[in-house]
């Protein structure tokens, strides 16, 4: 409202004040109109993300460009690595993830929980020491920061980490609803895919020895191929197979031969790397995927299993000691025939390995026997 006795040039100015103050509301609303379009979208693309790997690819690929941040890591809670341990086997390439990070502990987390009330946001200036473990790769480039926990059920599952180089991006005083909301859409996001990576996990792992089975197995092999010939090195198959099971079963019991197999699975595992897969293929068989390994690297793992075996007894359940050994076929595939399809090439490739482990059943068991 103007003065009454207010000159031209006065209202002119004020006019001129209040078109600059409609404009920049104007432009404050487009902005956030745009942003809220941009956060829907952002929702949509995650929920719809069918593995883990998709989703917090995604979160990590579209949330810095939607909210302009200049630094955003996820850290979840996950206190007998067992989250990191099923995605790894299932395939999950942490390389190109490494703002997503992993603690023991909730309490790792930094947050407060006052009177079982849940955790809230922190936001302020951004401390090197108080959040280096959070940001571990942003370095000493931002300014201020929000940590938002990562609820469900009212159990802290993880943290929401966003950085920025403005000081003013996030400050104590700031509301802190929008961020809250995107957090529960992530929080949920996240339960529900590590939930139905699991569940695939359990229907690609043998309930007894714990290790995959033949399912995955034959997936894993057509997957490892198909790597292999666009980036030349070679994989090599075992067949392993427990010498004289059936002895075993027979002579003090089924529940016995569960112990063999679960030992013998568990020595196999010692001697291979990560990238490695071992599958219980059946009965007391076993398939060992063995990848950038050639023949000669190939036998010299086999042999470790077959010692790792042969040279120390089952110890049974009920004090007995128990001598067991192992055959194994080995077979390696370096020379790509790309006109073949990769399932005939992998079907190949065990076939190789199984013929190899007969040859050595018939030369006394044992043994280690590489394919020609």
């Amino acid at each position: 409202m103007h003065q009454p006795d207010a000159t031209p040039r006065d209202l002119i100015a004020e006019n001129e004040a209040l078109r600059a103050h409609m404009a920049y509301l104007v432009e404050q609303a487009e902005r956030n109109h745009d942003i809220m379009c941009r956060h829907q979208a952002f929702d949509l693309e995650i929920v719809g993300a069918a593995t883990f790997q998709e989703l917090v690819g995604t979160i990590f690929r579209l949330l810095p460009v939607i909210s302009e941040l200049d630094a955003v890591t996820l850290a979840l809670v996950d206190a007998d690595a067992d989250i990191y341990t099923v995605m790894h086997k299932l395939g999950v390439d942490f390389e190109p993830l490494p703002d997503l990070l992993f603690v023991e502990h909730a309490v790792e987390l930094g947050f407060l929980q006052i009177d079982g009330a849940p955790p809230r946001p922190r936001l302020g200036p951004f401390d090197l020491m108080n959040h280096r473990s959070m940001f571990p790769h942003a370095g000493s480039k931002l300014a201020s920061v929000a940590r938002v926990p990562l609820l469900r059920n009212k159990r802290l599952i993880g943290s929401l980490n966003l950085g920025s180089r403005d000081a003013q991006r996030f400050t104590p005083a700031m509301a802190t609803d929008f961020i809250e909301h995107m957090a529960s859409i992530i929080a949920i996001c996240l339960e529900n895919v590590i939930s139905n990576e699991m569940l695939k996990y359990i229907g690609l792992t043998d309930p007894l020895t714990g290790v995959y089975n033949r399912r995955y197995i034959d997936r894993r092999l057509l997957e490892e191929i198909a790597r292999a010939r666009r980036q030349a090195y070679p994989v090599a198959c075992m067949f392993i197979d427990v010498d004289r099971f059936k002895l075993v079963n027979d002579s003090i019991g089924h529940q016995a031969g569960d112990e063999v197999l679960r030992e013998v699975a568990t020595r196999i595992k010692t001697e291979l790397r990560l990238s490695d897969a071992l599958a219980r293929y059946g009965g007391e068989e076993f398939v060992v995927l063995l990848v950038d390994a050639d023949l000669p690297a190939a036998a010299m793992v086999a042999e470790r299993i077959r010692s790792g075996v042969a040279d120390q007894p089952v110890d049974l359940a009920d004090g007995a000691f128990l001598d067991v050994s192992v055959s194994i076929g080995v077979a390696t595939l370096d020379d790509f025939d790309r006109t073949h399809p990769i399932e005939g090439v992998a079907q190949r490739l065990v076939g190789q390995a199984d013929v190899a482990l007969y040859q050595a059943k018939e030369a006394g068991r044992n043994r280690v026997i590489t394919a020609s």
